[in-house]
């Protein structure tokens, strides 16, 4: 097998992989590659047809990336509502999602959590913030999950920096869940800091 048709393969193998991702952001980054790289073997080979097809799907992909990271960041794409802990629907989402919830946020379980957000895309619920009065100004967050489709956008910064929804029940400070000390990326990103044995964010 020579050079290309080696390439040729891993494109296609690209495409395949980006398929199968949950993350709809990996799977346009994939699928990009793919086409790319399936352009480029394809024009070597002399097989238009799908040099035109992927060029096409190339543009496509780049297209929804520019619109997911122009979207990125924005209020007007993201709402935060604010549900009774006892939400017939905000239990259907947690049970919908137990076994993801579970796998990244071992240990936990339903409790009182009376400060309850869900994290709105359009119609779409793409996450699910839960919480209670730790005293002292200071809100302890159980549970901070998205779902897999949407793990690349941080739709949690929805809740703690772009909307009012703790401030507006005198709450000075989140303080993250212990479950998620690990994901310092994401509590950094969002602006965690340590205090003592906690990371809290200032609101």
């Amino acid at each position: 097998m020579d050079t290309w048709s080696v390439i040729g393969w891993g494109g296609s193998a690209l495409v395949v992989l980006s398929l199968v991702q949950t993350r709809i952001l990996r799977l346009r980054v994939l699928n990009l590659i793919g086409c790319v790289i399936l352009v480029a073997f394809n024009a070597v080979v002399g097989v238009w047809p799908m040099v035109g097809m992927n060029a096409v799907l190339a543009i496509i992909n780049v297209v929804h990336l520019w619109r997911l990271l122009r979207h990125r960041h924005d209020e007007a794409a993201y709402q935060v509502l604010q549900v009774n802990e006892g939400d017939a629907y905000l239990g259907f989402v947690l049970e919908r999602h137990q076994k993801d919830i579970s796998r990244f946020n071992p240990g936990f379980t339903v409790g009182s959590s009376p400060y309850a957000f869900l994290v709105q895309h359009g119609d779409r619920t793409v996450g699910v913030v839960l919480a209670h009065d730790a005293g002292a100004g200071r809100a302890q967050i159980d549970l901070d999950y998205v779902v897999p489709k949407y793990r690349d956008f941080t739709p949690g910064e929805f809740v703690y920096r772009r909307s009012d929804v703790f401030t507006e029940h005198g709450f000075r400070q989140v303080i993250a869940p212990p479950r998620m000390r690990d994901s310092t990326t994401y509590l950094k990103n969002l602006g965690f800091r340590r205090d003592g044995d906690d990371l809290v964010l200032n609101l």
